[in-house]
């Protein structure tokens, strides 16, 4: 296996001190702006309702939702905001309950993701185990994250997640939990214990619309989570981890993807194509990977990143697997 790389050889003392302070601020922005965009998108469909505002809010909605995400996921590693109770409350309610994840459950997950990332033991494995696979196979994963059907399996999952039937991961494997003698009153306990925030979170947003006459659009909400939502998910996830090297180097079981607007505004929110230097520096808040990515590119630790169409070129090169 591959040496662990240290970060005490890419950064001085007083450089890792510096990139890894937080800022409240850059948390209020970030999730503020994250909500003016999904504001936007839902009264341009409102005052404009046609075959391209609908296709355009599709795309729009399901890239801020991806952007809720990785906030959670920021939150889930304390870097979003100074404060901690605003990262395990507030973006709780702000960003992830919305789209049915939540911080706690994620963070016990994603922790064991960065300690094993590259081995057996990684629980994101199966998300890319499957590349590189043949060119169909891969359009057909895209048909079906479009279609809606991935989203329907996700949210089945979710839900026996919730009541405690499987064991919670974000990964493709799943597994079932022991029964250990409960029974289905203690089934639809977890459940209702698990599914309430998400429920509320979602009552608000239905009842906002609907107060501006616009209920309908929570519907165009979930059919976004359940399309465009699922598509760029998976296209962050293979520019992530597939098709890089096994082992314990975070400089090469990882990948820095290069992004412009286009990326930033769907598959690429809040900076998370910078994913080799959050892999070296869990603590670097999301305002500060640039930073970081320019100073290892500097001192030669890492190479010119590739665009999003440059990796699903990589992850498409034929291969004796297919879906």
């Amino acid at each position: 296996m591959n040496p662990r790389s240290k970060l005490s050889d890419c950064f001085s003392r007083e450089e890792i001190q510096r990139l890894s302070q937080r800022s409240d601020a850059a948390g209020w922005w970030a999730i503020g702006s994250t909500w003016a965009i999904i504001a936007a998108a839902f009264a341009m469909l409102a005052i404009w309702p046609n075959p391209v505002t609908f296709l355009l809010a599709l795309v729009i909605l399901g890239g801020r939702q991806l952007a809720l995400a990785i906030l959670m996921h920021e939150a889930a590693h304390g870097t979003l905001f100074r404060t901690r109770w605003l990262n395990d409350r507030l973006t709780d309610w702000l960003c992830a309950r919305i789209i049915w994840v939540d911080v706690a459950r994620y963070r016990k997950h994603h922790i064991r993701h960065h300690a094993h990332t590259g081995t057996d033991q990684d629980p994101d494995w199966s998300l890319s185990r499957p590349f590189p696979t043949h060119r169909a196979s891969l359009l057909r994963k895209f048909a079906r994250d479009l279609s809606g059907l991935s989203g329907l399996r996700r949210l089945f999952g979710q839900l026996l997640m919730d009541l405690g039937v499987l064991e919670y991961t974000v990964a493709a494997d799943v597994k079932r939990r022991p029964r250990d003698g409960r029974t289905w009153r203690d089934y639809a306990r977890e459940g209702l214990r698990n599914m309430t925030p998400m429920l509320l979170a979602n009552a608000l947003l239905a009842s906002m619309l609907a107060a501006c006459g616009e209920f309908w659009l929570f519907g165009v909400w979930w059919l976004a989570n359940l399309t465009t939502y699922s598509l760029f998910m998976r296209i962050r996830s293979l520019a992530e981890h597939a098709c890089t090297e096994r082992g314990r180097d975070m400089l090469r079981n990882t990948r820095t993807t290069r992004a412009g607007w286009l990326a930033r505004s769907t598959v690429a929110p809040l900076r998370v194509n910078y994913h080799i230097e959050h892999h070296l520096m869990a603590a670097l808040p999301w305002f500060r990977l640039p930073e970081a990515h320019r100073l290892l590119r500097q001192r030669g630790l890492v190479a010119a990143p590739p665009g999003y169409l440059d990796v699903l070129r990589r992850v498409s090169e034929p291969a004796t697997e297919s879906s």
